[in-house]
C-alpha cells in the first residue's frame, strides 16, 4: 500500500505548484516512506509516496504507458497481476517494470473502466490521460483502500487521506454536523461521506471520471445479495468449494518481494488464515498478536494454543492501559473521524511492532464475521423474529440467554431483556429490523450534543438518509441477507476496514491483506443459504466445518469474542491533554457538546465501577471529537508533515507556477522531462 494525492483543473489548465503538491505528499508520507514520485503538466499534478512491496528497485510511481500519454498512481495490490500480465503481453503491450501497477495501467488502456471487473485485489487508483485531459479514479469492491476528494469551481483534489487535501491553498476545514449525527448513531459515516464539510470519500465499488470539466461517479460492484442464485451443491461439496477458494485467496495474497507475516488473535478467522499459510505455503511463518492488561479483553491463552499447534514464530504486543491512553490522540490523527471505542489504538501499537520486526505485509481475518454469519446481532434478529411469531410467549425471550449468557449472570438484567429486545420486535418487515434497536441505543449519546449542534440537526434523520440509499429490492431479501448488507456497507467498509484496518496499519506503513474479502469469497457467501451460515444459533456454521480438521477443537468451538479495548481504565489516567479537552472551558470554546451534561457524565463514569455501554461510548465519542477538532480545525496540522524521501519528478509544465529546481522547497532527487 502507498499514499496517493493529486490536483486537476476543471475544464482549463491549472498550472499546479510543485510546492503545494509536495506538501500534499508530505502529509501522507507515513503511508509510503520508501520513495516518492511526482508528475506535473499544465492541467494536473500527481503525487505518490511508495511502500515498496513488488519490484523493489524499478517500481517507482507515477508509472506511464509506452508513449507516456497515460500516468497512474496506485495504492494497493492486484493479486492476479501475473495472469493479467501474460494476456497483455500477448496483446502487444510492453513493460518496463515487473509491478502490478504497470499491469493495471495497460489493462485500463486496453479496456477502460471495465478493467475493474478483472481485478482481484484491494486498491485505490488514479489514471491521468494527458492527451485528452481526463482523470479516472477508482476504489476496490469493499473499500479496503481509502480515496477522498474535494471539488470546487476550478479544481478537483484527491488523496488517500483528508489531511493531504487540507494542505492545498484555500481549502476550507469545517466539521459536517450531519456526519457527526451519523457517527453517533452508526459508529461510522454513511458511504461516500466524511466528517468534514464538502470532503467526500469515493464509495467502495465506485469509480469517478473527470471529463470535459465534468465529474461523474458510477457504481461498478455491489455486495450481490439478491442478485445471484443460491447454490445447489450438497453441504459437504459446498464446504470443499469454499475451502478451495479460500486456499487460493491466501496463496495469491502471499505474492510479494518482501516477507509476509500474519496476525493471530486466537479467534477462528485469523487462526484459520494462519493455519492455511503455515500448512500450505510457509512453515516458517512469523505471526503477531495483541495482549491486554485487562483479562476481560485478553485472548492470550487462545493465541498460545495456536502457536503450539502450528509451531509458528509468534510475537506479542502488550497493550497496557497507559499505552492505549497515551496513543489515542495519534490514532485520531490517522483515523480522521471520531471514534466510539478505543479498540483501534492497540492495533496501532501492533502495527508498530510488526514494522519494527522487519515486516511490511500481514494477512488478517477481517470480513469473515460479516460475510459468514459471525456476529451476535445476526442471531439476535433471528431470535426476535422467532419471538414475534408468538408475541405473548414468556419462554421465547428467555432464549436470548443462549446469545448473551453473561446478561443472565446479573439477577437484575434478565428482567430488562423484554424491554430492550422487544422494541418493535413484531415489525419484521422493517428494513432496519436487525440493527435499529442498536442504532437507537447508540443515538442516545447525541443528548450530549450542544444546543447549537442540535439546532443544526433539527430536521435531519440519518436513518431516513440511509433508507433512501438501500437497493431497490432490499425489502424482498431474507432477514440474514438484509442484516449482512447493513453490517457490511456501514460497519465493515466504513469502520472496521478504516478505523481498525487501513488507518492504524498505514500509520506505521504496514499493508494488511484480507483473504476473506477476496471477491470470490464474498460472492460465494451471497450464494450460501442462511441456514448454512447460522445453523440454529451456531454462528459461522460452514466455516467451522471447514476448519474443524485443521484447528484445535477449543478454537473451533469457542463463541465469538468481540475485539475490544478498555475505556474507563485508560481515560481516567493522568493525562493533562485529555483533561484540557474535556474541561468546561474547551467544551464551550469548541461548541460541539453540552459542558454541563459532559461534566455530569465524567463524574458518573468516574464513580461507577462498571460504567454502562452508553456512557462508555459517549465518553470516547466526546473526547475523540474534541481531539479531532483540535487537530484538524483549530491547530492544523497538529503533527508536522514529513518530507518524502528519494523524490523523482516528471515535469511537463509549459508555464510552471513554481519551477522545480535544486533550490526550491521541493528539492527533487531527479527531474525528468
Amino acid at each position: 500500500m502507498c499514499g496517493i494525492t493529486g490536483i486537476c483543473g476543471l475544464g482549463r489548465p491549472l498550472y499546479p505548484s510543485s510546492d503545494v503538491l509536495l506538501s500534499m505528499m508530505a502529509a501522507i508520507e507515513h503511508r509510503g516512506p520508501d520513495e516518492a514520485g511526482m508528475y506535473l503538466d499544465d492541467w494536473a499534478g500527481l503525487g505518490h509516496c511508495r511502500l515498496s512491496i513488488i519490484d523493489l528497485s524499478r517500481g517507482s510511481q507515477p508509472i506511464h504507458n509506452e508513449n507516456k500519454t497515460l500516468w497512474i498512481l496506485f495504492n494497493g495490490e492486484i493479486f492476479n497481476y501475473p495472469e493479467l500480465r501474460n494476456d497483455l503481453l500477448a496483446r502487444g503491450h510492453r513493460f518496463y517494470t515487473e509491478t502490478d501497477t504497470e499491469v493495471l495501467l495497460h489493462l485500463y488502456e486496453e479496456k477502460g473502466a471495465s478493467c475493474l471487473d478483472e481485478l482481484n485485489g484491494q486498491f485505490a487508483m488514479a489514471v491521468w490521460d494527458s492527451r485528452n485531459k481526463e482523470l479516472f479514479l477508482a476504489r476496490d469492491r469493499i473499500g479496503i483502500q481509502p480515496l477522498h476528494y474535494y471539488q470546487d469551481e476550478n479544481r478537483l483534489l484527491f488523496a488517500s487521506e483528508i489531511k493531504s487535501l487540507f494542505q492545498a491553498p484555500d481549502m476550507p476545514r469545517r466539521l459536517e454536523p450531519r456526519v457527526l449525527d451519523q457517527i453517533f448513531t452508526f459508529w461510522a459515516p454513511l458511504p461516500g461521506q466524511t466528517v468534514f464539510q464538502n470532503v467526500f470519500e469515493l464509495p467502495p465499488g465506485h469509480y469517478l471520471f473527470l471529463r470535459n470539466g465534468q465529474v461523474t461517479i458510477r457504481r461498478w460492484w455491489d455486495v450481490p445479495f439478491g442478485k445471484t442464485e443460491r447454490t445447489d451443491l450438497p453441504f459437504q461439496e459446498q464446504v470443499e468449494k469454499v475451502d478451495a477458494i479460500l486456499t487460493d485467496a491466501v496463496r495469491i495474497r502471499l505474492r510479494a518481494d518482501v516477507p509476509v507475516g500474519s496476525y493471530l488473535s486466537g479467534g477462528l478467522d485469523s487462526s484459520g488464515v494462519t493455519a492455511k499459510i503455515a500448512g500450505n505455503f510457509n512453515n516458517a511463518l512469523r505471526t503477531f498478536g495483541i495482549r491486554f492488561e485487562h483479562p476481560d479483553f485478553d485472548e492470550g491463552p487462545y493465541q498460545d494454543l495456536m502457536v503450539r499447534h502450528l509451531g509458528v514464530n509468534h510475537t506479542e504486543t502488550y497493550a497496557s492501559n497507559k499505552d492505549i491512553g497515551q496513543h489515542l490522540s495519534r490514532m485520531i490523527w490517522y483515523a480522521e473521524k471520531p471514534l466510539l471505542r478505543t479498540a483501534p489504538v492497540p492495533l496501532l501499537l501492533l502495527s508498530e511492532q510488526v514494522r519494527t520486526s522487519g515486516f511490511k505485509v500481514v494477512l488478517t481475518g477481517e470480513g469473515a464475521d460479516e460475510f459468514w454469519g459471525g456476529y451476535n446481532i445476526y442471531k439476535e434478529a433471528k431470535l426476535r423474529r422467532f419471538w414475534a411469531r408468538q408475541p405473548q410467549s414468556a419462554r421465547r425471550p428467555a432464549c436470548f440467554r443462549y446469545v448473551y449468557p453473561y446478561l443472565f449472570k446479573d439477577a437484575r438484567l434478565p428482567h430488562t431483556i423484554p424491554a430492550f429486545f422487544g422494541k418493535h420486535f413484531t415489525e419484521t418487515d422493517n428494513p432496519f429490523y436487525s440493527h435499529e434497536i442498536r442504532w437507537l441505543n447508540t443515538a442516545r449519546i447525541k443528548t450530549f450534543f450542544s444546543h447549537q449542534l442540535q439546532d443544526q440537526l433539527a430536521s435531519y434523520s440519518c436513518l431516513e438518509e440511509l433508507r433512501a440509499s438501500l437497493p431497490e429490492n432490499f425489502s424482498r431479501w431474507d432477514l440474514l441477507s438484509r442484516a449482512q448488507y447493513l453490517e457490511i456497507t456501514l460497519f465493515l467498509s466504513n469502520y472496521l476496514l478504516s478505523s481498525q484496518g487501513d488507518r492504524p496499519a498505514m500509520g506505521n506503513a504496514l499493508e494488511i491483506r484480507t483473504p476473506f474479502l477476496d471477491h470470490r469469497m464474498m460472492e460465494e457467501s451471497c450464494r450460501i443459504p442462511p441456514r448454512w451460515k447460522i445453523f440454529g444459533l451456531r454462528e459461522k456454521f460452514l466455516l467451522k466445518k471447514l476448519f474443524q480438521t485443521s484447528l484445535p477443537e477449543p478454537i473451533v468451538s469457542r463463541s465469538k469474542h468481540p475485539y475490544r479495548a478498555p475505556i474507563r481504565e485508560i481515560l481516567f489516567q493522568e493525562n493533562p491533554y485529555h483533561d484540557e479537552l474535556l474541561s468546561e472551558k474547551t467544551l464551550r470554546e469548541f461548541g460541539l457538546f453540552d459542558p454541563e451534561k459532559t461534566q455530569k457524565l465524567l463524574s458518573a463514569v468516574r464513580l461507577a465501577q462498571y460504567p454502562n455501554e452508553t456512557n462508555n461510548m459517549a465518553l470516547v465519542g466526546i473526547l475523540s471529537t474534541q481531539i479531532l477538532y483540535e487537530q484538524f480545525i483549530k491547530n492544523f496540522p497538529f503533527y508536522p508533515p514529513k518530507r518524502p524521501k528519494r523524490l523523482t519528478v516528471f515535469d511537463y509544465r509549459t508555464a510552471p507556477s513554481a519551477p522545480v529546481s535544486k533550490t526550491s522547497h521541493c528539492c527533487p532527487d531527479r527531474v525528468q522531462k
